[in-house]
């Protein structure tokens, strides 16, 4: 079965004038433009291909494969707005669309958004929406406390930084646990601080308690290299000076320093820090 908004690996038919037709393993057929066939090829070859609807609403492969595929999160860029809704570059020739009904807050062109990408039951296109709460559940959770997860930081709140936890759940970031600046659509790894009552997920970018000291006495040893082996920290520095060179907590580097000084790689003195 060729699937929208799906990388479909399907062979080569035959040709046409305006371009191959490919089949998968149930006799299906989908066009692949002459701008996508390959410069040499033989017939039965495979190939992967992106397929989705073209301007006259007929399925079309691309061997350009999108920013977003069905299912999926991503931060797109808004090129167009008319009455019905608006457009997005999503890297193919035709733009993904985004009814007014699916925009958190009305669009404008140039502007990003992160956006989800579904299949659109009742008409059956690929549309984009802002509204990624609505995709998201936590009611059955797929994670357990400590476990590493994927994320996509969403979007601020008075609380902090709210983000998506493996394309399924939706999780908090807080204030005081953030050392870096974070921007709407970035990608990275997270651990599963806390679950709270409701299945609310607290996440935290790093490791928990003592599987903290690891990676964070590792930055501290890198910093003392990078600096002559002395760094003017100790555990009586402020937490805004630790934040500033070494963007981790207080209560992280007392830790991390305490371990380094255990296995005799630092000497702690009143100025600061000294490697060994």
């Amino acid at each position: 079965m060729i699937k929208l908004g799906e990388i479909n690996t399907l062979e080569i038919l035959r040709e046409s004038e305006h371009g191959a037709y490919l089949i998968d393993d149930e006799d299906n057929e989908v066009l692949l433009p002459n701008r996508y066939v390959p410069k040499s090829f033989k017939i039965y070859d495979k190939l992967d291909v992106f397929v989705y609807l073209d301007n006259e609403e007929r399925p079309v492969a691309s061997t350009d494969f999108p920013y977003i595929k069905r299912d999926d999160f991503a931060l797109l860029r808004c090129n167009e707005v008319n009455d019905f809704g608006a457009f997005l570059d999503w890297g193919l020739v035709k733009e993904l669309f985004c009814p007014f009904q699916e925009q958190a807050f009305k669009m404008k062109p140039g502007g990003w958004y992160l956006v989800y990408c579904y299949l659109d039951d009742r008409t059956e296109r690929l549309v984009a929406s802002s509204k990624t709460n609505r995709f998201l559940d936590n009611r059955e959770l797929t994670v357990n406390q400590f476990d590493e997860v994927d994320l996509i930081i969403s979007h601020p709140s008075e609380l902090g930084m709210n983000v998506i936890v493996n394309k399924k759940h939706t999780g908090l970031i807080y204030k005081d646990s953030i050392f870096n600046d974070l921007s709407i659509g970035d990608k990275m790894k997270g651990i599963v601080k806390k679950i709270r009552p409701g299945n609310k997920l607290d996440i935290a970018l790093g490791q928990i308690g003592y599987r903290n000291i690891e990676p964070n006495a590792e930055r501290i040893l890198h910093e003392l290299h990078d600096n002559g082996g002395f760094l003017n920290l100790t555990d009586k520095s402020s937490p805004d000076a630790i934040k500033d060179t070494l963007q981790m907590s207080k209560k992280n580097f007392k830790k991390a320093i305490g371990a380094l000084y255990k296995q005799r790689q630092i000497e702690i003195k009143d100025d600061g820090i000294y490697l060994v």
